[in-house]
């Protein structure tokens, strides 16, 4: 008997059904299938599930990129890299905000805006339901693309999240087993980028407004305690204030490095791609 394993990744073609304004920063766009059956093997693993996101230049009505009728997902990846950077897709990546497969199947993204943003954060800011991107996402729920990973042993979480991690923050606390006890920091431009935050756990939440004036990163994580015995840290966002905490809680506090799960999302002064050709620095 011959059985087939599904890959773990698949490329989805959707479209925009409708877009919603969070706050100064964030925008909601809410996707589905391009016919209404594309998400149907879409299969996020929550938390702060990762997916590529491929986004049309200006002028493009749909993203530039090979067959995808290629089982061979690297093989498509290879050929969309071969084609001129100013026609072929742009690819960003970017967390599964929410999916819901009822009553009709959709995926949230929140995308974080500003004034001088790439392609992505304008793309995002005019979206109009019926314009169309594709994502290379999850097809089974046990992927990769899932970092925060919670030690069987912990007693406790710490987050530190900056704005372009606050949807993969949200999506972790709603994930958290009832009474977890949690320690948050969510550190944000604008007092209106405060959110309603679902959870079960025990969180405590502390909004780091940077226009309010509040401390940095460093400086409000370590005035804290940790939440308990034998925490376990996630900290994803800028990559600098990610490295600065990283060796905060590994070389001040102590911790098992293995116990600190860091992502870089972006640098100041770098756009993704210039992001990928430079050593991440966040492996020190």
């Amino acid at each position: 008997m011959t059985t087939t394993e599904t890959a773990p990744f698949q490329f989805f073609s959707l479209q925009v059904d409708r877009t919603r304004r969070l706050g100064p920063s964030l925008v909601r766009v809410t996707f589905t299938g391009a016919t209404g059956e594309e998400l149907k093997g879409f299969a996020a693993g929550g938390r702060d599930q990762s997916l590529s996101l491929f986004l049309p230049h200006p002028g493009q009505d749909a993203p530039v990129l090979p067959p995808l009728d290629d089982p061979d997902m690297y093989a498509i990846l290879g050929a969309w890299r071969a084609m001129p950077a100013d026609v072929r897709a742009v690819m960003r990546s970017y967390t599964v905000r929410e999916q819901r497969t009822a009553p009709v199947r959709e995926v949230d993204i929140d995308f974080a805006v500003h004034e001088d943003g790439g392609p992505a954060c304008r793309w995002a800011q005019q979206a109009k339901p019926g314009d169309r991107v594709v994502v290379l996402g999850p097809a089974v729920a046990e992927n990769t693309g899932v970092r925060f990973r919670l030690p069987d042993d912990a007693d406790s979480v710490l987050i530190w999240a900056d704005e372009t991690a606050l949807p993969a923050a949200s999506a972790i606390l709603e994930w958290l087993p009832a009474e977890t006890r949690a320690r948050v920091f969510l550190d944000v431009p604008y007092s209106g980028d405060r959110t309603e935050l679902s959870t079960e756990a025990d969180a405590t939440v502390t909004w780091l407004v940077r226009e309010e004036g509040a401390p940095s990163a460093v400086e409000a994580v370590a005035a804290a305690e940790l939440p308990g015995e034998a925490p376990y840290v996630w900290i994803a966002g800028e990559s600098g204030a990610v490295k600065a905490l990283r060796r905060h809680f590994v070389r001040e506090r102590g911790l098992d490095r293995r116990r600190v799960t860091f992502v870089g999302y972006w640098r100041k002064g770098l756009s993704e791609d210039a992001l990928r050709e430079v050593p991440d620095e966040t492996q020190e």
